[in-house]
């Protein structure tokens, strides 16, 4: 069991995110087995939720004439316009019934304000607002955060970004997520943690 100072960061498995859903992210649902078997090595686990209102900013639907996966300038700087996604209370926004993390000790939500879109767990797509992780897992004495889950190029890469940034160990498990690609995301995204001194590992290393 890994200790109390580490932290197994579980984010956005979703039913949206599945490959039937809304906005699927390709063999989106190959992660849940590997995750429940990782959450079950850790006492400490994190989840997150995408929880969007409606009306929310990054909808194409509400930017007349842009489609899904258009490049948009919002008031906090460029924005990808997604499919309508992970809507609040919606069963797209539920967490997939596969996943199984009974003893998960906290569930963030985020992309809950309108007018602002939020990718990694920590902070908000401004860069400035904070979803209140960082202090959590500064009281509890966390050091280090391994992420996993959907997608790795988006939610998983901007977590384990702004974990560094915030001081704690980051370490991306590999066969635990997967990506979006979108206009090579991927390789673009693993060049950014790679120089910001975030790990990789698989998740047989991990769980030896």
């Amino acid at each position: 069991m890994k200790g109390a100072d580490e932290v197994l960061l579980v984010i956005d498995v979703q039913n949206d995110f599945m490959p039937r859903g809304a906005l699927p992210v390709a063999h989106g649902d190959e992660v849940v087995p590997v995750i429940n078997r990782l959450a079950s090595a850790f006492s400490h686990v994190v989840l997150t939720q995408d929880w969007h209102p409606a009306k929310h900013v990054s909808f194409a639907e509400h930017h007349p004439g842009r489609a899904p996966f258009d490049m948009a300038t919002l008031s906090y700087g460029q924005q990808v316009l997604w499919p309508t996604h992970c809507v609040q209370d919606t069963d797209g926004a539920a967490l997939h019934r596969d996943l199984h993390v009974p003893h998960a000790r906290l569930v963030i939500r985020k992309g809950h304000h309108v007018d602002v879109d939020s990718y990694s767990a920590f902070m908000e797509a401004d860069r400035k607002t904070p979803t209140g992780l960082t202090g959590y897992l500064r009281d509890v004495g966390a050091k280090r955060v391994y992420c996993c889950g959907l997608a790795t190029d988006y939610c998983v890469a901007w977590s384990a970004l702004d974990a560094r940034s915030a001081g704690f160990e980051a370490v991306v498990i590999d066969d635990a997520c997967r990506a979006i690609d979108l206009d090579g995301s991927l390789a673009r995204a693993w060049e950014q943690m790679t120089a910001a001194g975030v790990s990789r590992i698989g998740s047989t290393d991990l769980l030896r």
